[in-house]
């Protein structure tokens, strides 16, 4: 372990948030709170490298809890022992404790407590702890850069730091050494680069004051180190305030914590990544600091180090009005949340459809067709108050209903045509998914036949979809999109640069067919399952892995049981928090043009849901129901939201 880590380890790093109270909003016991994530008033900067971020908040009158961090004066007592910039970034000096005032232009103070340490001694700084994030942090790993397969301008490093010692290697050894001068460090192509002083392409990225380039610096005059002992990982990141109701125009500075292998934590907020996942709604600047547009609705801002990531989600109303009660009243799940989502952005529901509307709509929803005209005469003319839910099971019973979710299924599971001629396979596959809607077989029943099905198409039409998708890793990828709503194709060549799945999570999931083979006599096409132990080999490392699902435990299978099983058995499962959530989403964007995660199959944890409650909601229910699709539907298109008039409020 670095010396770096073990002093970090000696200390929890936390983030200070120095809360204010606007005047308007005090009751007569109310007091100003000094508080953090961990609940203590207490904090510690380590080593001269440690940096904290403060964050001062204010709940003002209209309910916002609003982010004064840059409209507060802070003071340092005693002096000498921290620096504090007007961003409040806190950086130590000397060894001590320090009480750090926060003064309003209103006269209103909070204050918090800091202990220094470390900072008189000599601190080795850790390649894989300090060097790659910085990298990272500049862009110098990055796809456009030094991180693409070529490199850039004769030197290459790995895509955002997944292979370090390769990087440490390239950068001392590579070239005879020259990128790196432990004679004169400022002399160094990597720091001369950096800020510039050599032509670089990518221009400078820092400069000689910043802290980067400190460390930077230190590390070549301390002969340029990899990291001795056992090397301490990032396990997880978490952005703090992780979710904030902020008015258009507005900002929030953000705060990044990293949690260790070895327990420890450390204060990353100048160190991560951070990226908006719609700049017209929010923008988000390298040092963290989330500003709003005047655009209404939510929007998440990706914050990633060391291969992990986090989201902070802001929710920017059209107003600040009490919220209706209409959200309590409702008895489907879909309107109460929906009602919730609106009433926390100002944003009252449309008015119901009329009769004529709503007929053409789910008509067009459920069997792909315009109503006839003795369909239209008679809903019309139907005065029953249950005539929309009797008409929903009229066509939820109908061969349209059948054979339009067959189609739009057979689309997506890639029941085409070879070479322009339609094949017996397509026929059969088709009917059995059409049967399987009109039997309203359960969700998790079609899925496990598909996954675990062998012999011919005549016996057994689902394995279709293995010979439709023949390629071990397309098998994978589809598995992943389609059924889970998680694109792992770039963990095929390299750690996902948005999301934490790594070549090692993408071999472990292709292990599940590695005893799969298929035979060939005449046009007929057997798939059979040989007596072999399930593994696949690491792209990188070449060592055998075990097969095991997304953020799941390796399964030891017996040799003589096929693995396919255990893949359905993981996917398929209540407990799998992709599988329930990736329909219904799915579903949602069938019946409202839009899903609640946007791609439909791109549920990463970087793109969250637009209403998280009501994903969880539906999918919950989903699974209760045993998977029933029929009773999705009908959650779906009896509800005030689904029948709402298209026509925009004021």
């Amino acid at each position: 372990m670095s010396r770096f880590r073990r002093i970090v380890n000696a200390a929890v790093c936390v983030i200070a948030i120095l809360t204010f109270y606007s005047s308007a909003s005090l009751a007569a016991d109310d007091v100003l709170i000094v508080e953090n994530e961990n609940g203590k008033a207490a904090h510690q900067l380590v080593g001269v490298d440690a940096r904290l971020q403060l964050i001062v908040s204010r709940i003002q009158p209209n309910g916002i809890v609003a982010d004064w961090t840059r409209s507060v004066t802070f003071n340092a007592t005693p002096p000498g022992l921290v620096s504090i910039d007007a961003t409040g970034l806190v950086t130590p000096l000397a060894d001590g404790t320090v009480t750090i005032i926060a003064t309003s232009d209103d006269g209103e103070q909070s204050e918090t407590t800091l202990t220094v340490s470390g900072t008189g001694q000599a601190q080795e700084v850790s390649f894989c702890g300090q060097v790659i994030p910085i990298f990272t942090k500049l862009g110098c790993n990055g796809g456009g850069c030094h991180g693409k397969i070529a490199g850039q301008n004769g030197f290459r490093l790995s895509l955002l730091g997944f292979e370090p010692r390769e990087d440490h290697k390239r950068l001392v050894a590579e070239s005879r050494g020259r990128r790196v001068s432990l004679a004169s460090p400022d002399r160094s192509l990597l720091l001369q680069k950096t800020v510039n002083a050599m032509p670089h392409g990518g221009g400078a990225r820092t400069d000689t004051e910043s802290h980067e380039y400190r460390v930077l610096r230190r590390w070549v005059a301390q002969g340029m180190p990899y990291d001795s002992g056992e090397i301490v990982t990032v396990t997880s990141i978490r952005a703090f305030p992780n979710v904030r109701r902020m008015i258009g125009g507005s900002a929030q500075q953000l705060s990044v914590i990293a949690t260790y292998s070895d327990g420890s934590v450390e204060d990353v907020t100048r160190a991560a990544v951070y990226e908006s996942n719609d700049s017209q709604m929010a923008e988000v600047s390298a040092t963290g600091l989330v500003q709003t547009g005047d655009l209404v609705g939510d929007v998440a801002v990706m914050a990633r180090y060391q291969g992990h990531v986090t989201v902070f989600r802001a929710e920017i109303p059209l107003r600040l009005d009490s919220p209706s009660e209409l959200a309590e009243q409702s008895n489907n799940i879909v309107d109460q949340f929906v009602r919730k989502k609106l009433d926390s952005l100002g944003i009252p529901p449309s008015p119901p459809s009329d009769d004529s509307t709503f007929l053409r709509r789910v008509t067009l929803d459920l069997a792909g067709r315009i109503p006839t005209l003795d369909e239209t005469n008679s809903f019309l003319q139907d005065s029953s108050p249950e005539k929309r839910a009797q008409l929903v099971e009229r066509l939820l019973a109908s061969d349209d209903y059948a054979s339009f979710f067959a189609r739009k299924w057979g689309v997506i599971l890639r029941n085409r045509r070879s070479g322009g001629a339609l094949q017996v396979s397509n026929v059969l596959f088709h009917h059995w998914l059409m049967e399987s809607f009109r039997s309203n077989k359960p969700y998790d029943e079609i899925v496990e036949e598909m996954l675990t099905a062998s012999g011919t198409v005549f016996s057994n039409p689902a394995t279709a979809w293995l010979a439709q998708v023949s390629d071990q890793n397309e098998r994978v990828e589809d598995i992943s999109q389609l059924f889970l709503g998680q694109r792992i194709q770039c963990a095929r060549c390299h750690h996902h640069p948005y999301e934490k799945w790594s070549q090692e999570d993408y071999a472990r999931l292709s292990a599940f067919f590695s005893t799969i083979s298929k035979k060939t006599q005449g046009d007929d096409v057997t798939f059979v399952t040989r007596v072999a132990s399930a593994s696949a080999n690491h792209p990188k490392t070449g060592q055998p892995v075990k097969p095991a699902g997304l953020d799941a435990e390796a399964l030891a299978i017996d040799s003589a049981i096929d693995p396919r099983q255990g893949l359905s058995d993981w996917v398929t499962s209540p407990e799998n928090p992709f599988f329930a959530k990736a329909l219904v989403n799915r579903y949602w964007k069938h019946f409202m043009g839009r899903g609640l995660v946007e791609p439909e199959d791109d549920m990463r944890v970087t793109n969250p849901p637009s209403n998280p409650e009501l994903i969880e909601a539906m999918a919950e229910s989903f699974v209760k129901s045993g998977y029933d699709l029929k009773a999705l539907v009908r959650l779906i298109c009896l509800s005030e939201t689904y029948s709402a008039s298209s026509d925009a409020t004021q």
